[in-house]
């Protein structure tokens, strides 16, 4: 007969203590432990023992050179950037989950793969949206598929028994917060019910050989909701990243069992849904008509794709007390660095002037190959003097005023070279074993910041 007990569980971490805590022994959060009912069986006595001659395994050790392995196969979806995030398609039996902020389009994308899905059977799970809801989602995004099945249920235990008599290709489950197991008798949403939750479509997808794809809630931190071991289960987690007041989102991989971690793809979002954008670099670039001062063209580096950004800043003076340092899309520590290092080496009084940097196209960038793009910026701003159009910079900028090397510089290179740039500043290091005779783009090597201002500025 099954006994009913109470334990207290963390809900950053999943740590769970047979009293209540004021600080998580293990993440060190305060006021993180909730009392959750949980429900446990008694284990069958004989079956589970050392020694226990009922005990029948379920397989057996084989030495590693006797296992043959075989080509993987991939569900390969209409989503190109989908499937180059996943490392080529959905594997069978593969487990992903999928984080983003609310509004930020995690449903729609997720409903948009299921509806292109046409040779597959689909069963989009939904524990959070009517089925008139995603019927008018549906019809927004103009897709027509007679294999994609709708369930609007929470229940795990109902779930599998549609799934068994469905028998689909592909799962999607939206949320798994929302999804509530019958083992547990804990509220939806808890650590035990995401974890008992979570395992069992794990076991699904390992035994039937079917992909389930899972939506997850972030917290205010922007991590994925729930207990860390929720991540470590699945396969594959996938960052669903932008602003949701601007058009382009971006889909990132911080784990992947099947494929590389450092792609990414990029969307835009639209009235009809979210439009793949095949080449980002053409719509993060304005198109002026003039050219202004205070814009320069960075090459940075997202994952393996090299994409041409527009870096844009005003210098004005500081009328109203403490000068403003203001960046969106770029760190505000490292702009305040750069900012030194121009004034002691460039020789620019920014002392008592605002600046203000932005990243067009609304990203937010870390690649440090952006600061010298962000130095010819400010001080093209700062001089009143524009840069031309047909300018890129990719190098990092040192303390001592030194133009840095960078990784994958050949790749920048033919990216700026494919968009039409005449001419790219990088750092004179990055030439070791460069053959500039293979690129059609003139390529400035330089040591130090002012070699670079030299040259642009006279």
């Amino acid at each position: 007969m099954a006994k009913q007990k109470t334990a207290y569980f963390c809900q950053k971490c999943g740590y769970n203590s047979p009293k209540w805590l004021g600080k998580c022994p293990s993440c060190l959060e305060w006021n993180s432990l909730v009392e959750e009912l949980i429900t446990k069986d008694e284990p069958e006595k004989g079956n589970w023992r050392f020694g226990s001659q009922n005990a029948k395994p379920k397989s057996k050790p084989k030495k590693i050179n006797d296992i043959h392995t075989t080509e993987q196969y991939r569900i390969i979806t209409d989503d190109n950037e989908l499937n180059r995030v996943l490392g080529g398609g959905l594997v069978p039996g593969s487990l992903t989950l999928i984080g983003g902020e609310p509004g930020i389009g995690k449903s729609t994308l997720m409903l948009q793969i299921a509806l292109s899905l046409k040779d597959y059977n689909v069963l989009y799970i939904s524990g959070e949206e009517s089925e008139q809801q995603l019927k008018m989602r549906a019809t927004r995004l103009k897709f027509e598929n007679d294999r994609c099945y709708i369930l609007t249920e929470t229940a795990t235990d109902s779930i599998f028994k549609h799934i068994e008599m469905l028998e689909p290709d592909v799962v999607i489950v939206d949320s798994i917060q929302t999804m509530v197991s019958p083992l547990i008798e804990s509220g939806a949403g808890s650590v035990s019910q995401i974890k008992e939750c979570a395992a069992e479509f794990m076991t699904f997808a390992k035994e039937s050989d079917v992909p389930v794809i899972m939506i997850g809630h972030i917290t205010k931190e922007g991590s994925l909701a729930g207990p860390k071991v929720l991540e470590h289960m699945v396969d594959t987690v996938l960052q669903f990243e932008g602003d949701r007041y601007m058009a382009y989102r971006i889909l990132r991989t911080t784990k992947n069992r099947f494929g590389s971690t450092s792609e990414l793809g990029i969307y835009e979002m639209q009235t009809d849904g979210l439009r793949e954008v095949s080449n980002p670099s053409e719509i993060l670039l304005s198109e002026r008509a003039s050219e202004i001062s205070g814009i320069s063209i960075a090459s940075m580096m997202e994952g393996n794709r090299s994409l041409n950004i527009e870096i844009q800043s005003l210098v004005s003076t500081a009328n109203y007390g403490t000068p403003q340092r203001s960046s969106n899309g770029f760190d505000g520590r490292r702009l305040q660095m750069l900012l030194a290092v121009l004034e002691k080496r460039g020789g620019f009084r920014l002392g008592t002037q605002d600046v203000f940097l932005n990243v067009a196209g609304g990203l937010k960038v870390e690649d440090p190959a952006i600061d010298l793009a962000v130095c010819v910026s400010v001080a093209s701003s700062y001089e009143d003097l524009a840069v031309s159009q047909s300018y890129c910079f990719a190098a990092e900028v040192g303390l001592g005023g030194e133009i840095r090397a960078i990784s994958r510089i050949e790749a920048r290179i033919s990216e700026a070279e494919k968009l039409g740039f005449k001419r790219i500043y990088i750092s004179q290091n990055n030439m070791k074993g460069l053959d500039k005779a293979k690129f059609g783009i003139d390529i400035i090597a330089s040591e130090k910041l002012e070699d670079v201002f030299r040259d642009l500025f006279g």
